[in-house]
This record gives C-alpha cells, sequence and structure tokens, in this order.
C-alpha cells in the first residue's frame, strides 16, 4: 500500500500523534478502535532463519517508520529500499530491542547462528532475520497501544481476518524458519496455526516472555521457561 500513501507521507512537517493518527492514514475504525497505515511491514525476508513476531506495532515503531520514509522520499530513494529501510530501523525499537537481545543471547541463540551476539541480527547480519506482527498495521485502543487482550485477536473478526490475511502467508513463506512469539496474543495465534497443522510446536518457541519493559513478570517468566527454551533451540538446530 506504500505507493497509496507516499504523497501525503512526504508532506508531512512533523510526526506527532496528531499529526499520523489521522483519518487520511487511516485503515479501518470500530468503537474506540482504529487501525492506521504504517510502511515498515510490507517486506518479507524470504531467506531469514529466525522469524520474530510482534502483535501490532506501536507508536514508537510508527513514528520511526513515518519519519525513516519522509526521509527516503525526500531522498528520493526506491521505494523498495525505502520499506527496507523502514523495516531495519523500526522493528522493536527503543528498549524492547534490547531486552529482546539480551535473552536470545542468554538462551545462546548466537552462538546457533555464530554470532557474537543476536544483536547483530539488527545490524550486518539481518539477512538471518525477519520481523513482523500477526497485525502488519499499528491498533491502537483509545489513542493508545493495542496490547492483545481487549478485544481478543481471534474473537474480533476485523483483527482475525488481518491476521489471516497477511501474518499466514508470512508464515508459510518461512514455514522452515524458527518463530519467536512476543507476548501471549501471538502464542495463541501460533498455537491456532499448530492445530491446523500450518506450523509445527518444534519450530515456535512457545513461552518467550514479551520484552517490553512494562512486562513486570518478563525476567520471572524468562527463568522459569529459559531451560525449556533452550532445549527447544538445540532441538531446532539439531534437526531433532
Amino acid at each position: 500500500m506504500f505507493d497509496n500513501y507516499c504523497e501525503p507521507i512526504k508532506k508531512l512537517k512533523s510526526f506527532h500523534k496528531e499529526d499520523i493518527l489521522v483519518e487520511k492514514f487511516e485503515l479501518y475504525h470500530q468503537g474506540n478502535m482504529r487501525i492506521y497505515y504504517a510502511p515498515h511491514n510490507e517486506i518479507i525476508n524470504k531467506q531469514a532463519k529466525i522469524f520474530i513476531v510482534g502483535i501490532t506495532p506501536g507508536w514508537t515503531q510508527t513514528s520511526i517508520a513515518y519519519k525513516t520514509a519522509h526521509n527516503g522520499l525526500l531522498d528520493g530513494m526506491d521505494f523498495h529500499q525505502i520499506k527496507m529501510q523502514c523495516k531495519k530501523n523500526s522493528r522493536f525499537a527503543g528498549s524492547m530491542r534490547k531486552n529482546l537481545i539480551e535473552m536470545l543471547d542468554e538462551l545462546q541463540l548466537n552462538k546457533k547462528l555464530h554470532l557474537e551476539s543476536c544483536d547483530a541480527l539488527f545490524k550486518d547480519k539481518d539477512y538471518l532475520l525477519h520481523t513482523t506482527s500477526i497485525i502488519p498495521y499499528p491498533v491502537f485502543i483509545n489513542n493508545k497501544n493495542y496490547t492483545g487482550s481487549s478485544p481478543k485477536i481471534m474473537e474480533n473478526e476485523v483483527l482475525y481476518d488481518y491476521v489471516k490475511r497477511y501474518f499466514y502467508e508470512e508464515a508459510n513463506v518461512l514455514s522452515d524458519a524458527l518463530f519467536i512469539p512476543l507476548g501471549k496474543a501471538v502464542e495463541e495465534i501460533l498455537n491456532q496455526m499448530i492445530e491446523e497443522k500450518l506450523l509445527r510446536k518444534e519450530q515456535c518457541l512457545l513461552g518467550f516472555p514479551h520484552p517490553s519493559g512494562a512486562n513486570g513478570h518478563r525476567k520471572k517468566q524468562f527463568q522459569a521457561n529459559k531451560e525449556e527454551l533452550m532445549n527447544l533451540i538445540d532441538c531446532f538446530f539439531s534437526g531433532v
């Protein structure tokens, strides 16, 4: 959809919520729920070995994606390059990326990939990584980031349609990757896909905590599940 939104993105003068969370970028609204366009989930890295999946882009990711796209358009960059740059700059940006990398390194995923740290997945080794959200476009409830719980995705026809239309396709393209779900809402979707035999349980790092700093149970959950998560990674990379 980037072609449809490139001109209004190019004309933006600032990147606050009142500039972006507006009608011209709105894809859908229902009651207090709004879904907006964002340009960073339109590229699929078909060579990826690691597939990290969030719920939906939050405001931080969304604003970074818009800024990146705006600058790329002003510089006359190719649209494909712009969308790639949007994904690189915005995915799990901020403290969430730092927490994510720390947990993956503690699980020794970096060693399985022959990396000093999983930080490289977001830099020069990003050809090993694909990231997306099960709902590729940002969802806001009362102008706040949607957390996946109210409404529940599978209980909302519109949200579940987004999942099936976009995420199912990406999962099919990367059917041999290691899936790392961030949060319970994503796990519920992966479990549903496992039941539908679209994914194998052995390729899904179920029980991995959401890396958000707002997740107060993150460290406790990680320590409780650490051994099992390491075993899953060992089995995945040994082909068991």
